[in-house]
């Protein structure tokens, strides 16, 4: 007997909504939840070739934190095409502009730079307020500051049992 490796029919996958609400969650952490749910790489049917992740709302955008001085630090730079046109921008400056652009771009920035990836960033929908129109879908909600609660308390666990080590 054979065994065969799975491969997922595109009339067996089932995307479904997720909302995740980005007030007080570091934006990395916020978008590496984002970009692995849109992959789908939570689930067992995942397939490399077969977009088979679910939709993601991201609402309080605004209100994703980046920590020590990114906000002043960190650049993003856009070209307007033109001679000389190359535009560049602090994450302070672009949060007041279009706050919804700095976790489109970060998880962006975490998926595949091909069509399978475009074809998932179109399943991201990012809010800077707390509504949004995808009442409809039923979207479940996730709990991002609980897991990142959990990171922050096992960093400080290895901190303090790092300098117990050091001072004995």
């Amino acid at each position: 007997m054979l065994k065969r490796t799975y491969s997922p029919k595109l009339a067996e996958i089932e995307h479904h909504w997720h909302v995740l609400d980005a007030t007080g969650v570091t934006l990395g952490h916020l978008c590496s939840l984002a970009a692995q749910l849109l992959t789908g790489k939570h689930k067992p049917t995942w397939a490399p070739h077969i977009d088979t992740g679910d939709f993601v709302i991201v609402v309080n955008a605004e209100k994703a934190i980046l920590t020590g001085k990114k906000e002043d630090d960190k650049v993003y730079f856009r070209h307007t095409g033109y001679p000389g046109g190359l535009k560049r921008e602090t994450a302070g400056e672009l949060r007041k502009r279009r706050p919804t652009q700095l976790v489109e771009r970060a998880v962006w920035g975490m998926l595949p730079k091909n069509k399978l990836g475009k074809q998932q960033l179109r399943k991201l929908k990012v809010y800077a307020g707390a509504e949004h129109p995808h009442q409809a879908q039923q979207p479940r909600s996730m709990d991002v500051a609980k897991g990142q609660e959990r990171r922050e308390a096992g960093d400080r666990e290895h901190r303090q049992s790092r300098e117990h080590r050091q001072a004995t």
